[in-house]
């Protein structure tokens, strides 16, 4: 399996990081993507930044979306906007699962690749997510198929977990969640 999550200018390094750890070390093969290719890329509030390695790609069998760190809901916007106009005619290529974390579903509703789709998104945002024509659950993780989104910033861990014992089997996420020592929580929320 091969996993590429996205960097994009001004994402959330939990939304990144913990998904990216969680996949690795169930031994899935785990690279950090931009839509333009190998670059350092600042992370928002500059906290920090990281460097992506390789172009997202079409042939990926998951796509990992971050959402963005910012002070304000307009920064914010503007960031999950900038990274949705860059993203999209590669994200539409796609036969990958694609999953986010956090406000990354509401980069995929502004491009309009999940209306009418389930999906969650931190709390604060499930009100955009409906305005976009998403149906927005609220709960941990939702799973829609080849969709797969985690609410807030703390939930990539689990969506790391949840995918693992998706695609590969539960003795291997029970594996990697007793290295991390610990405990999933929430509800992943299934289409019927």
């Amino acid at each position: 399996m091969k996993a590429q999550v996205v960097l994009f200018d001004g994402f959330d390094p939990l939304d990144v990081i913990g998904p990216y750890e969680t996949l690795a070390a169930a031994g899935v093969q785990a690279e950090l993507v931009t839509a333009e290719g190998a670059r350092e890329v600042p992370a928002g509030l500059n906290l920090l930044s990281l460097k992506a390695t390789a172009q997202l790609a079409a042939d990926a069998n998951l796509i990992v979306l971050p959402g963005a760190a910012a002070l304000d809901d307009t920064t914010t916007l503007a960031l999950l906007n900038a990274a949705a106009a860059t993203l999209t005619p590669l994200l539409k290529e796609t036969n990958a699962i694609i999953a986010t974390v956090c406000g990354g579903s509401l980069v995929l509703a502004m491009t309009g690749l999940i209306k009418g789709r389930n999906a969650t998104t931190n709390h604060l945002g499930l009100h955009a997510l409906e305005s976009m024509g998403v149906n927005s659950v609220r709960a941990r993780i939702v799973d829609d198929g080849d969709l797969v989104t985690a609410a807030g910033v703390t939930s990539g861990v689990d969506l790391g977990l949840y995918l693992v014992e998706r695609e590969i089997g539960a003795q291997k996420a029970l594996e990697v969640e007793t290295l991390f020592a610990h405990e999933r929580r929430g509800t992943v929320w299934r289409a019927a």
